[in-house]
């Protein structure tokens, strides 16, 4: 059974009161950066059980009438058609739909700012695409020597070549689809232009991850170490914040290298600095309301094993490097982790080497876990979520939620008519025949009940899924790790 160890409700008063304290500090205007994910936060949710997905855009709308929202999105993102792994869309997809969810909630979006740009096809292709439904966008470039030549960088040559945005109201929020995007360069950059237009601005970071007061090799603060292994990102202990006051602070190393640049930036402007350290620019009350530290602590653990694995799969697939491999090696060797630990990973693989074809497992709220084989007319993870679902619901093994008379047809339509190879149903396919039967088999019924219970189920496949069968368990609320490898030796896999 998933413990919860945070304490949401604590988490929406303690951050919200400390966000219109730093509003107050600077009196007129402020960029707030947001780290992480703004929406749909399931990196925090998955290692802090108990943590709302939604809970900044909870906190958010309490000053929604003074907030205007700006989106970065790094060019170089673009480029490498980089995807969110939570959600299985590439980032500029995911800036469309980032536009359509706080339009939906009553929330103001200024702009989209294009960062790191030079030119890239693709990036201009994008901007094109916002301008031609109404979206102001601009564009930052790519500073020589950033961060260590802050002369350079507080010139005319530096943050003046960048597009200044252009915003009406007093709390600007920077958010992104995803770490490295160049949020905290767009602030400073818009600090410079206004300091240069008369206008008083400040800034702080509305953080999540590293939590600046656990300590360094916490596996939370691990478990962000594996999330952002492709920006190399390094936890280390804030020597600003040690200095100023004598006290330990986990930060990582892209805020630790940029803060001489933002300290001088503010002495330039105000003749001091507001921050004595990185630490300081943070808005992060995270650890006043972790209410068990072992549920967290296994959480994050389980997370580190994902990453691990989700990023064997992207070296497999040619999105990865090999080196994030070794890195995330290194991690499971701090914590004293191994693939082992992966809950269901042992059963599928047992089903696998048994049959000889791929496998599925799940590991269920009390800790049972289901497997799935592959079959003529399922594949395996369908074949696993039908098991969960009989398990859940209290069904016997033996009863067939869909009768082989309904597959069949289903089958026979993907290979004859829809152009299919493989004729066994997907998940998503084999839930909507579930639907169908629970109009009348009061046992299919029960079974499409007992889908909520899935949320946080733990789930392993011996092969690489399909990008269908990916994004089904991301809805259900499962999460996923497969093995490295692909069902067939074909060069294109859909």
């Amino acid at each position: 059974m998933l413990k919860i160890g945070f304490d949401n409700e604590k988490y929406l008063k303690l951050q919200s009161q400390c966000i219109r304290d730093r509003i107050e500090m600077f009196g007129g205007k402020l960029y707030l950066e947001f780290g992480g994910k703004l929406f749909d936060d399931y990196h925090a949710s998955r290692v802090l059980p108990g943590f709302a997905p939604d809970s900044k855009v909870r906190m958010l709308m309490e000053l929604k009438d003074q907030a205007e929202i700006v989106i970065v999105i790094s060019a170089a993102d673009i480029e490498k058609n980089k995807r969110r792994g939570d959600i299985g869309i590439t980032y500029d997809l995911d800036v469309l739909r980032l536009i359509d969810a706080f339009r939906e909630i009553g929330l103001y979006v200024g702009s989209v700012v294009i960062t790191h740009y030079h030119a890239q096809h693709t990036a201009d292709a994008f901007e094109k695409r916002l301008n031609a439904l109404g979206v102001k966008t601009y564009r930052h470039y790519t500073i020589p020597e950033y961060p260590s030549n802050i002369p350079l960088i507080v010139s005319e040559n530096g943050f003046g070549k960048n597009d200044y945005i252009e915003t009406t109201r007093s709390l600007v929020v920077l958010t992104a689809p995803g770490p490295g995007s160049g949020k905290m360069a767009t602030c400073l950059s818009q600090l410079y232009h206004e300091s240069k237009r008369g206008i008083r601005s400040g800034y702080a970071k509305f953080e999540t991850f590293p939590i600046w007061n656990l300590p360094l090799k916490h596996p939370v603060n691990v478990a962000y170490e594996a999330a952002t292994a492709d920006l190399n990102d390094v936890n280390m202990i804030d020597p600003y914040h040690l200095e100023a006051y004598g006290k330990t602070a986990v930060n990582y190393n892209r805020d630790i290298e940029i803060f001489p640049v933002l300290n001088a930036m503010f002495k330039k402007i105000y003749n001091e600095s507001p921050y004595k350290s990185p630490t300081d620019m943070g808005v992060n009350m995270i650890r006043s309301c972790i209410i068990d530290d072992e549920a967290v602590c296994a959480a994050a653990k389980q997370e580190i094993l994902r990453r691990y694995y989700a990023t064997c799969c992207a070296v497999r697939q040619g999105n990865s490097s090999q080196q994030e491999i070794y890195q995330q090696e290194l991690l499971l060797n701090q914590m004293n982790l191994s693939p082992a630990d992966r809950p269901g990973a042992a059963a599928a693989m047992a089903v696998a080497e048994r049959t000889g074809e791929p496998a599925a497992a799940i590991e269920l709220p009390d800790g049972s876990v289901v497997t799935g084989k592959t079959s003529s007319l399922l594949g395996a993870s369908s074949a696993a979520l039908l098991n969960a679902l009989k398990t859940l619901a209290g069904i016997d093994d033996s009863i067939h939620l869909i009768s082989p008379s309904v597959i069949e047809p289903i089958s026979q339509l993907k290979v004859n008519h829809m152009g299919n190879h493989n004729p066994r149903l997907h998940t998503d396919e084999i839930l909507i025949a579930l639907s169908i039967c629970a109009v009348s088999d009061p046992n299919a019924a029960r079974a499409m009940e007992a889908l909520p219970s899935l949320r946080g189920c733990e789930a392993h496949s011996t092969v690489i899924l399909s990008r269908v069968d990916e994004t089904v368990f991301g809805k259900l609320g499962i999460n996923l790790t497969c093995e490295p490898k692909y069902q067939t030796k074909k060069l294109y896999h859909r």
